[in-house]
C-alpha cells in the first residue's frame, strides 16, 4: 500500500464510527447477558435446577456424572465457559462436586459449549445448526462417556465428593 493512501483515510470518521459502533456492541451485550444472569440467579434460588436434575439424571449417570455436576454443566452448555467457568470454579471451593465430575464436566463442556450462541453465530454465517449442533453434542457425550468408564481416572480421581 502507497503511503500516500494513508493520508487519504478519513481518520476522524473511523475512529468514530469504531468507537459507536464498539459502544454499541458493548450495550447489546450487556442487554442480553444481564437478563440471562438475573434469570439463572431467580431459577437458582427456586430451585428450579432441581427439578430438572431429575430428568437429566439418567443422561449425567450415561456420562459418569453426579447429580451436583448438574448445574456446571447445563450452565456451561448453554451460557458458555466463561460464565460456566465462574460456577464450576465456585462448586469446586465449596466443595458440592467430586474432582472426578469436575474433570469430566470440563471435558464435555470443551467440546460442547455456548450451545445457543455459537449455533446462533454459525446459522449467521450459513451454516446447518442439526449439524453443528449435533455434531458438537454426539462428539462431546462420547468422549465423556468413554473417559468416564477408564480405569486411570477412577484411580486417580474417586467418584467421592471433593468435600
Amino acid at each position: 500500500m502507497p503511503w500516500g493512501v494513508l493520508w487519504e483515510v478519513p481518520w476522524k470518521a473511523f475512529f468514530s464510527d469504531a468507537f459507536y459502533g464498539s459502544l454499541h456492541n458493548v450495550l447489546m451485550m450487556a442487554a442480553i447477558i444481564f437478563p440471562v444472569m438475573m434469570v439463572l440467579e431467580i431459577g437458582r434460588d427456586l430451585r428450579v435446577l432441581d427439578r430438572i436434575t431429575v430428568f437429566v439424571a439418567p443422561a449425567l449417570r450415561l456420562l459418569g456424572l453426579s447429580r451436583q455436576a448438574t448445574f456446571p454443566l447445563l450452565v456451561g452448555i448453554i451460557f458458555g465457559i466463561a460464565y460456566g467457568a465462574g460456577v464450576i470454579i465456585e462448586a469446586a471451593r465449596s466443595g458440592e462436586i467430586s474432582w472426578r465430575d469436575l474433570f469430566l464436566v470440563n471435558l464435555f463442556l470443551s467440546t460442547c459449549h455456548a450451545v445457543i450462541e455459537d449455533t446462533a453465530l454459525f446459522i449467521a454465517v450459513g451454516a446447518d445448526p442439526w449439524i453443528i449442533l449435533g455434531g458438537r453434542f454426539l462428539l462431546a457425550v462420547i468422549l465423556t462417556c468413554l473417559v468416564s468408564r477408564m480405569a486411570w481416572l477412577n484411580a486417580r480421581l474417586p467418584i467421592t465428593s471433593a468435600k
